[in-house]
């Protein structure tokens, strides 16, 4: 192993072409002319590192910022749980849970906004901008907090009230969109174009996807081994990019000898990224119409790049109903304790979906993304509550 620091820089997507790691620099400029109107974003920058893998174990030493800029915020280090109950009622006895509902604003997107609060803090950077369905602004709120960050959100009408209420507590400035994810982010990228500051949105900034390739190295080192199927939530695509581009620095390093298979599961009712994987492209989109908020999107903006990994890397797209994650938020919770909302138990929902398919001696992981309080309103459904209090044990039936 080598002591000496990774270098990085910023590598194209579609071109290959490099650019340095800097303020103002999102995509790439020559693939970004290539933009059409309602289609997933062009010139997706991915980190390019090189070097030899660092000693440590510490995921920040494989990240593009030095550790002295993060935030005292003690983000990932999650669990991976080994769900005893689960294990013997499915027979898969190598099933796990990576939980990174346990991150300190409760969904995986700290990862992203503790690469971003750490690049921002590096440059002196004092205001980030950001659309979210919710989990993505209640995390750069939260994380911002710790940073000493100004953060601006953008998030829909229909936002989970949860999520909201997080944002306002850690003293982001909230800005309630009339409209879809999609509509809240165009408003976002106007705003931020106007007014400047750091744009976290996510896939537009390239830290978004590296933050989040920090959940596939901690697979990695907790596990010990490269485990043979992944199964991760799907909606923009940013966080199964992240898990891709966690395995292919693992390979480059030599650390890992090999990909897994990585199974992207999204919502029938918000599914953009399976169906262009059927064929062969992006068209029209659709509107999103899911219980699960944090995966709802019309267009998926990392779409063109996740489909991409996806080919490349023989991953696997499949959809779920908003039963079958009802379901498998209801099976997590009462099996093996944890709480994930909907967005999060729709990975655990596409492993019942094809768990008669799989080798059951194989190590799994299913990533929960989320915690379950963030989104009380979808629970309900999932659950039939008191129909009415009693005063005396005679009224118990």
């Amino acid at each position: 192993m080598n002591k000496e620091t990774l270098r990085f820089t910023y590598k194209c997507s579609e071109c290959g072409k490099s650019y340095a790691i800097a303020p103002g620099v999102y995509t790439c400029p020559d693939c970004a002319k290539k933009q059409e109107a309602n289609r997933p974003l062009r010139g997706v920058l991915d980190v390019q590192l090189f070097g030899l893998a660092p000693e440590s174990r510490d995921v920040r030493d494989f990240l593009p910022v030095p550790k002295a800029f993060f935030p005292a915020i003690p983000v990932g280090n999650t669990p991976l749980w080994e769900p005893e109950r689960i294990r013997k009622k499915t027979g898969f006895n190598n099933l796990f849970i990576k939980d990174d509902g346990l991150n300190p604003t409760g969904s995986l997107k700290d990862r992203a906004s503790y690469l971003v609060a750490a690049f921002a803090r590096q440059h002196s950077i004092k205001s980030v901008i950001v659309a979210s369905t919710g989990n993505a602004a209640s995390s750069m709120s939260g994380v911002g907090a710790a940073a000493g960050l100004n953060v601006t959100i953008f998030i829909p009408k229909t936002a989970p009230e949860a999520k909201m209420v997080q944002s306002l507590q850690y003293g982001a400035r909230v800005i309630l969109v009339d409209g879809t994810y999609d509509d809240a982010y165009e408003l976002s990228m106007e705003f931020a174009a106007k007014n400047g500051g750091l744009n976290r949105n996510t896939a537009y900034n390239p830290l978004t996807i590296e933050g989040k390739k920090t959940v596939a190295l901690e697979i990695f080192f907790q596990l010990g081994r490269v485990p043979e199927l992944v199964f991760v939530p799907v909606g923009d695509g940013v966080i199964i990019s992240g898990i891709f581009k966690g395995f292919r620095d693992l390979l480059q390093l030599t650390l890992a000898d090999r990909m897994p298979t990585i199974v992207a599961v999204q919502a029938e009712g918000s599914s953009a990224i399976c169906r262009a994987m059927k064929v062969g492209g992006f068209n029209e989109p659709q509107p999103s119409d899911t219980v699960a908020d944090s995966i709802s999107v019309d267009v998926p903006r990392n779409g063109i790049h996740t489909l991409s990994n996806l080919k490349k890397y023989h991953g696997k797209c499949i959809t779920v109903s908003d039963g079958e994650i009802l379901h498998a938020q209801k099976q997590l919770s009462s099996n093996a304790g944890l709480f994930a909302e909907p967005a999060a138990a729709t990975a655990f929902s596409g492993f019942l979906k094809l768990k008669n398919e799989l080798d059951k001696a194989a190590d799994i992981v299913v990533l929960s993304t989320g915690n379950g309080l963030k989104d009380i309103v979808s629970a309900r459904k999932g659950v039939t509550l008191p129909a009415s209090p009693v005063k005396t044990l005679g009224e118990i039936r």
